[in-house]
């Protein structure tokens, strides 16, 4: 787990979450964070300002068709930078949006 990871993984902790769960019958592909009663996701991109994976050609590729099919299945993805899981608004998304849905993450 990425230091950005475990703290998003700290703020959450009072939370149901699964952590990399594999949301896909057939492929490998795992969600960094997860509530699958609901569907919502938080997937923590690293790296962003750096040239990171998540940043180039062929990551930025993968994570698209990922975060697609994640979508095709009816999952909400939420996805956070360093700077927003740091400032807190990668959870404060999360519980917006888990409010709008009317419900508890707890």
């Amino acid at each position: 787990m990425s230091e950005l990871e475990e703290l998003f993984n700290e703020q959450v902790k009072d939370t149901a979450v699964e952590r990399q769960y594999r949301f896909h019958p057939v492929r490998r592909w795992k969600l960094d964070f997860a509530y699958p009663q609901i569907q919502i996701a938080v997937e923590v991109d690293g790296g962003t300002w750096s040239k990171g994976r998540h940043t180039r050609g062929a990551g930025y590729e993968q994570d698209c068709e990922k975060l697609n099919t994640a979508a095709i299945m009816g999952w909400t993805v939420l996805r956070a930078t360093g700077k927003m899981v740091k400032d807190g608004r990668a959870r404060q998304a999360l519980t917006d949006l888990a409010e709008a849905r009317g419900v508890s993450l707890v």
